[in-house]
């Protein structure tokens, strides 16, 4: 009775572990993409709040020249970020899908399987990754009907790919661990509403960090949703450019998956407390 059960051992550098780590993973993930191909009805109406931010709101500030963008236009400095929002608003209410799985006893059924709790954690996350490619093609069609000029460089759109994934992972892995503290539909929702909009505007999606005020740009500085943004500008757009560096993009971003992926795997079995 003192023995450990297997999904709750220490993680173990053993490459036998690695791939036991990444089997489990891997089977939660095509669980979440067969529900998401079984009603794929989330997808498209998703993609009706981006075509409103760049058809009507990028089209009446692109006449505001006040907006200091470089060599592009403002619709194409926007692009990026509005498909940045979408990635947000997409993963940040996965913790919602997590709370119902608790209800119908799912979870129940995933803590007392052998599997790692980073692992479940994991798995979901990279289905996440893959939501956010749905939200790239809409955003891709959409610039190319707006007459925007794109990258279309294989390591650029790798890159964007990639950006986006580990952006969505991000954000859904932070909507499950609100999801293990609040624990209740409602709450989650109204705290997810509270966090989307602050998140979204608090970051360079709209506008770039040099109007920002001092205080502003130190919380845009520690907003995972500016590196995404600042990633995805440099990658996507013609004559766009990362302003922090890709190296920097990228390494911010995946330590506060690191750690989110931490937080979440211990706060997981709580969820059904």
């Amino acid at each position: 009775m003192s023995e450990k059960p297997e999904g709750q051992r220490t993680a173990s550098p053993d490459p036998l572990f690695l791939i036991a780590f990444f089997r489990e993973s891997a089977a939660i993930a095509r669980v979440e993409l067969t529900k998401l191909l079984r009603d794929p009805t989330e997808l498209f109406t998703r993609a009706v709040q981006p075509v409103l931010w760049i058809v009507i709101f990028g089209q009446v500030f692109s006449r505001v020249r006040g907006i200091p963008t470089g060599s592009v236009s403002y619709l194409s400095f926007m692009t990026p970020g509005i498909l940045a929002q979408s990635v947000l608003f997409s993963a940040i209410f996965f913790g919602i899908a997590v709370i119902w799985e608790r209800d119908l006893g799912i979870i129940h059924k995933l803590l007392v399987s052998p599997a790692h709790r980073n692992a479940l954690v994991f798995g979901k996350a990279v289905s996440s990754g893959f939501r956010g490619f749905v939200q790239v093609v809409i955003i891709y069609v959409l610039a190319l009907a707006m007459g925007i000029s794109l990258r279309w460089q294989p390591e650029d759109v790798l890159g964007v790919l990639f950006s986006v994934a580990l952006g969505s992972a991000i954000f859904s892995t932070f909507s499950l661990i609100v999801a293990c503290i609040v624990k209740t539909r409602e709450r989650f929702m109204g705290i997810g509403q509270l966090l989307t909009m602050p998140l979204f505007f608090a970051s360079n999606a709209i506008y770039p960090l040099s109007l920002m005020p001092p205080w502003l740009r130190w919380l845009a500085m520690l907003n995972p949703l500016t590196y995404l943004v600042d990633s995805l500008r440099g990658l996507m757009i013609a004559g766009g450019h990362s302003v922090h560096g890709f190296g920097v993009d990228f390494g911010v971003m995946g330590i506060v998956f690191i750690v989110f992926l931490v937080i979440a795997g211990r706060l997981y079995p709580t969820l059904v407390q």
